[in-house]
């Protein structure tokens, strides 16, 4: 059967060569690049990113290359509401965001999905590296690449709607082929930190937004070690920049343990006491092959993008869900995702509220 696929497309290798591969099995394929930036040099000037003229420069010659129609689409207002406004306000109020997982939750998977279908598209394909079954979810063969975890809090609906063509591929594979393709983005350079913040300075970025917000760093006893310009420029299990004034008493590094945005209070400790084995996880979303768990059930869970895996035993109790891990893990912070798996299937996934 003959799809309408919308082909989003970054400008980078990866959606050049999801893009090629939908046309050439046949389907009726238009792409689109999304300008997330009234201004590309706010976000990103002279990097790898999503948000540079350079991008939607090269995601045209690629759309050319293949053969299909190419349209740019405005979606800066709402990628600064939806995820530059959402990053600031977490960080405020003490929470660690992921916004490349922002981004696909509210841009690529729920205002593009929503224009696509109404356009009368069947689909959304785009250069994520997932494999994609029957509308479930599983991890790419290119573990360094997988990119499940990002696209873990899509609905089952969403991913009813979704293509990634290079499910089965590793990266290197997918250069090879755009090379042989002629596509001229073979060797451009994966993006890295966040598209938005042009140096990389996140810290520096926040305080801009949010300004001096001046308070105290403690240890675990509740002594004053330092002082800070602001806690929305620390994250749980950081080690480096805290600014402490003198070393901890048996001469080890200290870590972030906690920010309190109310008090305006860092506190840092032994990287022991980072380790915690309970996860509480509010907001849901169940899109795999298996029913919610109303009993405790067995799978893995993973904490951060590209993070370690971990067994547990997860739950739902009310519009939470209670994450117990096999082992302890460490530099667990609120905000960020907790996305479940059963082997290489992802089955749900929650935003992190508390652990300890």
């Amino acid at each position: 059967m003959t799809l309408r696929v919308l082909a989003a497309m970054s400008g980078g290798v990866d959606s050049a060569v999801a893009a090629a591969r939908i046309a050439e099995a046949g389907h009726d394929v238009t792409g689109v690049h999304l300008a997330l930036s009234a201004n590309p040099q706010s976000y990103r000037t002279g990097a790898r990113g999503c948000c540079t003229i350079e991008d939607s420069r090269d995601a045209r010659r690629a759309a050319d290359v293949i053969g299909i129609p190419f349209y740019v689409w405005d979606m800066a207002e709402r990628f600064h509401r939806d995820v530059v406004e959402d990053f600031v306000s977490e960080y405020a109020a003490g929470r660690t965001p992921n916004p490349c997982l922002r981004c696909n939750e509210k841009i690529k998977f729920e205002a593009v999905l929503t224009r696509a279908l109404a356009l009368g598209f069947d689909a959304v394909a785009t250069g994520h590296h997932a494999r994609l079954v029957d509308g479930v979810l599983s991890r790419s063969p290119d573990a360094a690449k997988d990119q499940s975890y990002v696209l873990g809090v899509l609905t089952r609906e969403q991913l009813g709607h979704a293509i990634f063509p290079l499910g089965d591929s590793t990266k290197a594979q997918v250069r090879e082929e755009a090379a042989r393709r002629g596509l001229t983005v073979a060797d451009k350079p994966d993006s890295h930190d966040i598209c938005f913040i042009a140096d990389g300075d996140t810290r520096r970025f926040l305080a801009d937004r949010l300004g001096a917000a001046p308070g105290p760093i403690v240890d675990v006893s509740g002594e004053v070690v330092g002082t800070h310009e602001g806690a929305y420029g620390f994250t749980v299990g950081q080690r480096k920049g805290l600014r402490v004034d003198r070393p901890a008493p048996d001469g080890r590094p200290r870590y972030v343990l906690s920010i309190e945005p109310v008090s305006n209070t860092v506190t840092v400790g032994p990287r022991s006491a980072l380790e915690v084995t309970t996860i509480v996880a509010a907001r849901p979303v169940w899109n795999g092959p298996v029913a919610e768990p109303r009993e405790p059930l067995a799978c893995t869970v993973q904490l951060r993008a590209h993070g370690e895996v971990y067994g547990c035993r997860a739950q739902l109790s009310g519009d939470e869900v209670h994450i117990t891990l096999d082992a302890p893990a460490t530099g667990v912070a609120a905000g960020q995702a907790a996305v479940l798996y059963l082997d290489d299937t992802v089955i749900g996934s929650a935003t992190i509220v508390t652990a300890a």
